[in-house]
């Protein structure tokens, strides 16, 4: 049965394009932006159940100088490659590296070509260097264990096609997974990516890589060049984020001037940047008075999809941290200069507010998804995709369109959002903390994870087989299917669930960290052990408590009647009642009150 629904699974990817199921959000907490000091870089996986959810430890792996790193396709990119054996689930099978990568009986994926170790070695300096670092691994990369932290988005981008074998070999994916294997600080990943596009090439569509460490944040953006170019391998640049601020993306490119002057402070791009551009017939600057090359107008035709998909989550997260600039939700086009790179926030930041903004639905804004005819009877903020919505369209959002949902930050079909938080002052290597929540995050709850060996069942993901005990997202996409029933009654419980479950996880972290502190100073490798041993001990309770929860709405929650009875007491049932705002869109007061005939909306 596994063999057919992974055939039928990987059908169905080729025919729709995987690229257009995985829409992300992804930002930027800078260490001056945040209340406790700390560093966070977040990201959801907005990908369907077609993407792979497993979240992978690669442990260190020996360096041979002499040897080569396979590069690997992604059929997130594009859509499903056979010829290469790059499906969606799982997203990568090897017998090289992490043991969560090895899929027995599963094709093995051929990689695209390889990089020379030692271009690598040598291009950062360290020819002497003979292992990799640790990191965690999703569809995107997520953090190493010296704090190098990724987000990613897709983005529309004016090219978009295929690998070409040891010719354009690199999506984003596996240059974030070599830069985190090889890097210890931000601006090295960011040089060595640049590198490694500029030297072997890269294909797939658009993309925004934040990336930051304990002192820098940068935001890392890369085109393809069209398929016929041969003078060069693809695009590439990088702004700084301001330390104090607060960085946004939502599927569009978020960079825009890129001035000469600038280079190697704020701004990092290849040599060839300003001529490629030109020889495509691409370049579009800002204004002819400055002549500066405007970086998204260059590379894309701006918004993801259709107008707004992006833009709005881009208002909206800006306006949260800052609602003091009253910035307009509503602006001329795609290309608009309304909202800037980054902002300052109001007040401070905390891994609180990151989790809320991964959960938002517009609340208490003319957007507000929990309103209005699609909402239902249950103020449900979850819209499934109509016949507008993407459909592997990421090239041109002002298409003619009949219609088009709202699309929020907190969206339904997230398969995983992780918020890496690095704290400065806290000595390496127990500094540094992935908070990650398989299924959406509105109905879900995020668990802290050392970068370090996880329990299998967070490791293990196939939405085609039913394993409750050894698929841990299972559970979560359980109870985030069944808040669907009756969603303004079940969500206050599964945030009661969510409060009190994050809330001893952050007590839990910092005590831990506080505890281990004296002893990663002088044994890093004996603290990051008890960190870990402690923190997978969470994940599986949290798992246990998330089944508990499903348990208690099934029994809370059945035949149209609440039951509201603690344990041990009497049971007490309250009927569920329809609002009269919802019936009157209904047939509810047209209904059979009568004896007559009725004849459209009168009686006879």
């Amino acid at each position: 049965m596994r063999k057919i629904r992974l055939a039928a699974l990987v059908l169905v990817m080729s025919l729709i394009g995987f690229d257009s199921l995985s829409p992300c959000t992804t930002t930027i907490v800078t260490r001056g932006a945040s209340a406790d000091g700390s560093v966070m870089v977040s990201h959801s996986d907005d990908g369907h159940l077609g993407a792979d959810s497993s979240i992978i430890y690669v442990g260190r792996a020996p360096i041979d100088r002499n040897g080569s790193r396979a590069v690997y396709p992604f059929a997130g990119a594009l859509g499903v490659m056979p010829e290469y054996n790059s499906f969606a689930i799982p997203r990568l099978a090897t017998d090289d590296g992490a043991p969560g990568y090895r899929h027995p009986g599963v094709p093995r994926t051929i990689p695209i070509g390889s990089v020379p170790y030692s271009d690598i070695l040598d291009f950062l300096g360290e020819a002497n260097r003979r292992t990799t670092y640790a990191y965690l691994d999703c569809n995107y990369s997520i953090a190493n264990e010296w704090g190098v932290m990724f987000g990613e988005c897709t983005n529309g981008s004016k090219a978009s096609h295929n690998p070409v074998p040891d010719k354009r070999i690199f999506y984003s994916s596996d240059l974030a997974r070599v830069a985190l294997e090889n890097c210890k600080t931000a601006r090295s990943a960011v040089l060595l990516m640049g590198h490694l596009i500029d030297t072997y090439g890269y294909w797939g569509t658009g993309e925004t890589l934040p990336v930051a460490d304990a002192e820098e944040a940068w935001v890392f953006e890369m085109a393809p060049v069209s398929e016929d170019y041969t003078k060069a391998g693809g695009l590439w640049v990088a702004q700084r984020v301001p330390d104090g601020e607060f960085f946004i993306a939502a599927n569009e490119f978020r960079i825009r001037e890129i001035d000469p002057a600038e280079r190697n402070r704020t701004l990092l791009y290849g040599d060839n940047l300003f001529d490629v551009a030109r020889d495509l017939g691409w370049y579009t600057v800002t204004d002819k008075k400055s002549g500066l090359m405007d970086w998204l107008a260059t590379v894309s035709l701006g918004e993801y999809s259709h107008p707004y998909y992006s833009l709005r989550r881009v208002w909206r997260g800006l306006s949260l941290a800052a609602p003091s600039l009253n910035l307009d939700p509503w602006v001329q086009d795609g290309l608009t200069r309304d909202y800037p790179f980054s902002v300052r926030p109001d007040k401070k930041l905390t891994l609180g507010d990151i989790r809320s903004l991964h959960r938002d639905h517009y609340a208490e804004t003319e957007f507000d998804l929990t309103k209005g005819a699609a909402a239902g009877p249950w103020g449900n903020p979850n819209r499934y995709l109509g016949t507008n919505d993407p459909a592997g369209d990421v090239a041109d959002p002002n298409r003619e369109r009949l219609g088009a949902w709202e699309r929020p930050i907190g969206v339904y079909y997230t398969n995983v959002t992780y918020i890496n938080q690095l704290h400065p002052a806290l000595p390496y290597p127990i500094n540094i903390i992935s908070w990650i929540a398989l299924n959406a995050p509105s109905e879900s709850v995020f668990v802290p994870f050392a970068i370090a060996e996880i329990p299998p069942m967070y490791e293990a993901y196939d939405s085609g087989v039913y394993n409750m005990e050894g698929q841990a997202w299972q559970i979560y996409n359980l109870v985030g299917e069944y808040v669907n029933l009756r969603y303004n009654s079940m969500i206050r419980t599964i945030n009661r669930a969510q409060k009190e479950n994050e809330e001893a996880s952050v007590r839990l972290v910092r005590e831990l960290q506080q505890m281990l502190s004296p002893l990663a100073k002088e044994n890093p490798e004996e603290a990051l052990a008890r960190l870990k041993l402690v923190l997978n001990a969470n994940a599986v309770t949290i798992h246990r408590n998330w089944k508990l929860l499903f348990e208690d709405l099934v029994l809370s929650y059945n035949q149209g009647e609440v039951n509201l009875a603690p344990p041990g007491e009497e049971r007490r049932l309250g009927k569920t009642r329809y609002p009269d705002s919802w019936l009157e869109g209904t047939d509810y007061y047209r209904g059979p009150t009568t004896y007559k005939k009725k004849t459209g909306y009168d009686e006879d």
